[in-house]
């Protein structure tokens, strides 16, 4: 087999370990035996897409032979009207991981930084050490972000500065309050990119609105939100950014010529057009918006054994999953990972 030559491959990829995502559903019950799998690895939503966005899959079937709009015109038209925005503030990736992926590549140069609080979500670091910048990571405190540490640690190499709010995986937030004297601080070089990903999810009335509190009052920063949670559609891969124009345009520059499918952009059409579906999907899971801590569900991995033995909240909190599904959930740890499987009884 031939080798690749010397110096071919980017010295910065040399210490990038790969994201991987949790075991497909079908690995683990061929391996476990089980019939019945509740996946909980990539925080995805469990009832599918809302109704109108199957039919616009359907309907958008037969024009597959044709590539896709680039520009998703009518899609950010859409998201442009619904926040109130110009068109040109609003940029779409392949889920807010594809829009990290253009912001890094529009902003950053080897030798550049980016912060960011850890543990959290991975790609802000992965897609800054690609392209051979620094990534600083800042300790969570009491697993939230430490924006004051986080400001600590800007340097004038620093480009970028993610808030990600709510955090993943720790499912905590930080307070207006926080926000507001973050945006007061941060220096003027450096992007601030604001992930609330789980923005629907949230309806504590401390919790910022990033598009209104922020970006419409010109504070320097991008907010990403994104179809594949409460929408259902992490499969389409569909995610937008509203921030300033001139970065706009500059990721429709590092983005891929047809990043968003035509089903893609029908389905997430159409769940923008879908009113009360959300309504009638919390009322379904008989959910409140809360986090995943005030639920007990939190579990440091490296702590998973001692952690389920010892904390009561957790096994009150699995044993109402139990009476809810039916099913009693069965905990397996791989490395720094944890999966929880349902196991009927």
């Amino acid at each position: 087999m031939a080798d690749v030559p010397a110096g071919l491959i980017r010295p910065a990829l040399a210490g990038i370990i790969p994201y991987e995502p949790g075991k497909p559903v079908e690995e683990v019950q061929r391996e476990l035996g089980l019939e019945r799998v509740v996946k909980l690895a990539s925080n995805e939503g469990p009832f599918g897409p809302f109704p109108q966005a199957l039919e616009a899959l359907e309907r958008s079937a037969g024009d597959l032979n044709r590539y896709p709009d680039g520009g998703a015109y009518r899609l950010r038209a859409a998201l442009a009207d619904r926040h109130g925005v110009r068109f040109e503030e609003v940029a779409i990736g392949g889920g807010a991981d594809g829009l990290i992926d253009g912001i890094s590549q529009a902003v950053l140069d080897e030798g550049d930084q980016i912060v960011c609080g850890w543990p959290s979500f991975p790609s802000y670091a992965i897609y800054a050490r690609k392209l051979g910048a620094e990534a600083i990571q800042v300790p969570l405190r009491d697993d939230r972000y430490d924006l004051d540490a986080l400001l600590d640690a800007i340097t004038e190499r620093t480009k970028l500065a993610y808030v990600c709010h709510p955090n993943n995986p720790t499912g905590t937030m930080n307070t207006r309050d926080e926000l507001d004297r973050f945006f007061a601080r941060v220096p003027s070089h450096v992007l601030t990119v604001l992930d609330q990903a789980y923005f629907e999810y949230v309806d504590d009335p401390d919790y910022s609105d990033g598009i209104e509190e922020y970006f419409k009052t010109a504070r320097q920063v991008i907010v990403l939100r994104t179809f594949s949670k409460i929408y259902g559609l992490a499969g389409a891969r569909v995610g937008y950014g509203v921030g300033p124009a001139e970065l706009v345009v500059a990721l429709g520059k590092t983005r891929r010529a047809f990043d968003l499918t035509t089903p893609a952009q029908e389905a997430a059409l159409a769940s923008l057009n879908s009113p009360g579906e959300l309504e009638r999907i919390f009322a379904a899971a008989g959910m409140t918006r809360v986090s995943l801590r005030a639920l007990g569900l939190f579990v440091p991995p490296p702590y998973l054994q001692a952690f389920v033995e010892r904390h009561t909240p957790l096994v009150a909190a699995l044993q109402r999953l139990e009476d809810r599904v039916g099913a009693w959930p069965v905990m397996r740890a791989w490395g720094d990972h944890f999966l929880i499987v349902l196991r009927r009884t």
